[in-house]
């Protein structure tokens, strides 16, 4: 139907006649005189109709063209010449089309929402077939597309094998709830979609296939926002006979020399290392945006021979912290925007936020300063650097609370007062903690999760520090975002049971979830390790957005739905059946 796409037209192809197909982004009839600016997935070429082209069928050509609109779908044929008036805002700008026929394809209804203006998520989403013929999510769909392209490229040239693994799989805890399906042949028992290619991976390294990647589609029925799914994409690696530093400096590579190919970039080499533990004493997060200068600043010692109960409290207790955030400029922030400050800390589990403004003239503004001494108030802003124009917060409870909500605190005070920095920002974090202690049920639970190996390599010692033991886990980060996480793996049988008794999980709990993999490690299991890299995130920073619902075809809502569709929907009672399942009681709105 074509010979060439709209995006494409150029100077080499003056004098010829081409055949276009697309749809009307403009139509413009300007009495006799008509243009159509005609787009498909390379870009947009101007078209023109005019009733002296010399063709004895024209006034039927221009007579049509009067009657195209918005988003009719047009198959056109006509003859390039150069245009008079260039348009430099369009590839094909130094050209034109000058129609000889003009078919409507299909002619478009009105449509719910125009492409050039700024609709809502939930109109995008409910019509997404015509959010997604948009130039910008055309674009961005398209890095995406040369995102796996280059991640595949890249690793197939290096002896990487991509090997499926099984959609329909064990249900295992890997941190987040599973999605399940009913197995008909099996009443009453279920499978579950993977959260990810975990224990296949391993198993394959066991198996002897040494590298293996996978551009894996992963599941997790959990709570959704800007930068997560209920299903998503990742690039899944592992690799046999390898150490952590192996890892990082193949995929290291692997992503610098992707960004260089599909954006033109040159990230740092090599990237910076820094600890979990330093992570989250400088910046309040274990993924932090370096692009921001600020840090916090421990101000315990400064604080404890205050009169302020709750600095005081903290400051002493074992697992406390104490902790200021400088803002350059910040005293210029209206009680109202202090208010907001707070409230925005107050989502990450802050019970308070105390301040300290320093106007021009080096006057101090403070609700608490009347609990210290001048000298010792002095004392602690000097501490933290403050100075004229300045503004303090301070947080203090629980060390991993006040770390969280004053590490939130930092990205917005970044955001609102334009302190990040343009570029790229790539790190790893290292030395995770093994666990973490849960309050509520009263046992660790994994942090990255339970096939992790620790640093040590001693089942006894493990038992004995788990409370302080350090894991071989390790984080890819870009510009604050977790782009890829991965680890050095338990390929012991008796570390790996040492591990589940820890987590809570018993002999005969383990033997039926995990079974397979305790009998696969007593085999010869080399050393493993590997990475999954996600795929969504790492488009949507190529693509400039922050969610990425933007780089996902047919994403779910926050309330995880589809509007499109309409799922998730009920079930006829007969189907339920067919599976052994029945329907206890139906929420209602």
């Amino acid at each position: 139907m074509r010979t060439h796409f709209c995006g494409l037209i150029d100077e080499a192809l003056v004098g010829q006649t081409v055949a276009l197909c697309g749809w009307a982004d403009v139509a413009r009839d300007l009495g006799g005189l008509c243009f159509i600016d005609l787009r498909d997935h390379e870009g947009i070429v101007q078209v023109v109709a005019e009733p002296d082209a010399g063709s004895a069928g024209n006034a039927a050509v221009v007579a049509t063209a009067a009657q195209v609109g918005y988003e009719d779908c047009l198959r056109v044929t006509g003859v390039v010449r150069r245009r008079q008036s260039v348009n430099n805002r369009i590839a094909t700008g130094q050209v034109e089309v000058v129609a000889q026929s003009i078919e409507v394809l299909n002619k478009a209804q009105p449509l719910p929402f125009h492409a050039h203006e700024n609709a809502g998520e939930d109109i995008r989403l409910k019509y997404r077939y015509l959010d997604l013929r948009t130039p910008k999510m055309q674009q961005m769909m398209r890095t995406r597309t040369r995102l796996v392209q280059a991640l595949r490229r890249w690793l197939d040239a290096r002896g990487f094998q991509d090997i499926e693994t099984p959609i329909l799989t064990k249900a295992t805890p890997e941190g987040a709830r599973d999605f399940l399906v009913p197995a008909r042949m099996h009443a009453g028992e279920f499978y579950a979609l993977p959260q990810s290619p975990q224990l296949f991976k391993q198993i394959l390294m066991v198996a002897g296939f040494d590298r293996y990647y996978q551009i894996a589609r992963c599941f997790r029925d959990e709570a959704l926002r800007a930068d997560r799914q209920l299903e998503f994409t990742q690039l899944d690696m592992e690799f046999a006979w390898v150490d952590e530093q192996v890892v990082q400096d193949t995929t290291e590579a692997l992503i610098r020399d992707v960004f260089r190919e599909v954006m033109d970039v040159e990230l740092a080499a090599p990237f910076p290392r820094m600890t979990y533990a330093e992570a989250m004493r400088r910046y309040g997060s274990d993924k932090p945006d370096l692009r921001i200068a600020l840090e916090l600043v421990d101000v315990a010692e400064q604080v404890k021979s205050s009169q302020f109960k709750v600095f005081t409290d903290w400051a002493g207790a074992e697992g406390g912290r104490v902790a200021a955030l400088r803002i350059p400029g910040g005293a210029s922030l209206s009680r109202k925007q202090i208010d907001e400050y707070a409230a925005h800390a107050a989502k990450y589990g802050s019970k308070g936020l105390a301040y300290a403004k320093i106007d021009e003239a080096g006057v101090v503004n403070s609700p608490i300063a009347k609990f210290f001494d001048e000298a010792a108030f002095t004392a602690v802003l000097r501490a933290v650097g403050a100075g004229h124009g300045d503004i303090v917060f301070f947080g203090a409870g629980p060390y991993n609370v006040v770390s969280d909500f004053m590490g939130a605190l930092r990205l917005k005070a970044g955001k609102d007062f334009n302190l990040v920095a343009e570029g790229w920002a790539p790190l790893w974090v290292t030395d995770f903690p093994m666990f973490e202690w849960d309050d509520e049920e009263q046992r660790y639970v994994a942090l990255h999760h339970p096939f992790t190996a620790p640093a040590v390599d001693d089942e006894a010692d493990l038992r004995a520090n788990a409370r302080t033991a350090v894991s071989r886990g390790y984080d890819m980060v870009l510009n604050g975002n977790e782009i890829g996480g991965g680890s050095i793996r338990i390929h012991r049988s008796a570390m790996q049971s040492a591990v589940f008794e820890l987590l809570g999980i018993g002999a005969e709990e383990a033997e039926a979830k995990f079974g397979f993999l305790l009998d696969a490690l007593k085999y010869g299991a080399p050393p493993h390790g590997g990475i999954a890299f996600g795929i969504d995130r790492i488009a949507a920073l190529m693509a400039g957005t922050e969610s990425i619902r933007d780089v996902i075809a047919f994403p779910k809502t926050t309330t995880a739905q589809c509007l499109m569709t309409g799922a998730p929907s009920p079930v006829p009672d007969k189907q339920l059946a067919e599976v052994h399942v029945s329907i206890r009681a139906r929420h209602k709105e």
